[in-house]
């Protein structure tokens, strides 16, 4: 369980040292290619044709976000159950060994998950779709044992970010075509006979398993995921509520990564845990799972913020309906008894809510330390580094 600024900081030194290790392997990046119109279309579309429904028309797909109770990355989860309840194409479900409680990192802690045990029994045909999340550990027995008899009823798979670390115990990457965040491409190389990493994409399928790039990653990915089951419209109606553009799998690669001069001063970024501040961020019914994920997310990856849910009453249930671990508000957290609370907008659409955010970090932080917000989750320069005013 991640609480108090101490226990957590050792884990994001933790998670530092597994970046410099996974970085630390693995051929250059080609330069990226470039890409036409009809090409990047062609990627998209493959996606979208290996995810459709097996039975169009029938019964509703059966999605599963599977979780580690003890640790699953915060963005990676609660952005694919929300954004997949929104659409309302399928039912979705969070699956855990056990029921009830997740620690989510960098932060938070959620409620809801269902059992491996009731999930079976509820669908002994299996899920339709597995999205697969990074956790913490990324080889327990009990979830890659889920996982495999899963596809083996002919669930398709998702691994999002460093999800494809999980996906990849299963045996299911060796072979394969995957993408993966980038401190991970060395690793699942060595790990997986016969894989292939596929840069300058966003996601990759390679048949019926799929592969994200870094956090952010989920937001294209599970668009196309939504389109694949109900159609393009429902897709562009929610990426408007997104506030995106486009959900396509166009990506540059070559930004991300350490080279020999950067690791050193990333690994004691992260390992300085003794200058976090202490951060709550306000919530309550109905708060955006999303907008609230990708700020939560991108402060706690500064290194110098630490944050912690609270509300008027304790928790609240999500505007996806998951319910949200959350202390109720004391006076104790105002500015002048040294807690800050993390600036969330009720108006700004999801994605803008993260350019804001990064700006904010800028703003106080510095340019160096947005970036590296942005490097760890991957997301594209030319979509966050831009300030206005």
């Amino acid at each position: 369980m991640f609480t108090g600024s101490f226990s957590r900081a050792l884990v994001a030194a933790g998670m530092a040292v597994l970046v410099l290790a996974g970085c630390s392997s693995g051929a250059p990046l080609p330069p990226p290619p470039r890409d036409d119109a009809a090409a990047l279309q062609r990627d998209q579309q493959a996606f979208v044709d290996a995810m459709k429904p097996r039975s169009p028309g029938g019964s509703r797909p059966v999605i599963a976000v599977l979780a580690s109770n003890d640790g699953t990355e915060m963005t990676d989860l609660l952005l694919p159950y929300a954004v997949l309840g929104r659409a309302d194409i399928a039912e979705v479900r969070i699956v855990a060994p056990r029921a009830g409680r997740i620690d989510l990192f960098p932060a938070l802690q959620v409620d809801g998950a269902q059992d491996f045990a009731g999930f079976d029994r509820a669908h002994p045909s299996g899920a339709d779709y597995v999205i697969v999340p990074a956790m913490l550990k990324d080889d327990a027995p009990e979830i890659t044992a889920w996982l495999r008899r899963q596809s083996q009823q002919g669930a398709r798979v998702i691994g999002v970010c460093s999800g494809a670390l999980v996906v990849g115990q299963t045996g299911l990457l060796d072979g394969r075509r995957f993408a993966g965040h980038w401190y991970d491409r060395g690793t699942l190389l060595k790990r997986h006979a016969g894989s292939t990493h596929v840069p300058h994409r966003r996601y990759v399928v390679d048949r019926g398993v799929a592969t994200t790039t870094g956090i952010t990653a989920s937001v294209p990915a599970m668009l196309a995921l939504v389109e694949a089951i109900g159609g393009r419209e429902k897709a562009s109606a929610l990426a408007a509520e997104l506030g995106v553009a486009s959900w396509s799998p166009v990506h540059d690669s070559t930004p991300f990564g350490l080279d020999a001069g950067k690791r050193f001063a990333y690994l004691l970024n992260k390992a300085a845990f003794w200058r976090v501040e202490r951060w709550s961020v306000e919530v309550r019914d109905g708060t955006d799972d999303v907008s609230l994920a990708l700020a939560v997310d991108a402060w706690e990856r500064t290194g110098r913020v630490r944050v912690e849910a609270v509300s008027a009453s304790g928790p609240v249930r999500l505007r996806s309906g998951l319910v949200l671990l959350a202390r109720p508000a004391s006076a104790g957290d105002g500015v002048s008894n040294g807690a800050r609370r993390l600036p969330l907008s009720a108006t700004l659409k999801p994605v803008p809510q993260l350019d804001r955010t990064l700006c904010e970090i800028a703003g106080r932080h510095g340019d160096a330390r947005r970036d590296w917000v942005m490097l760890e989750m991957e997301y594209p320069a030319q979509q966050g580094a831009a300030c206005a005013g």
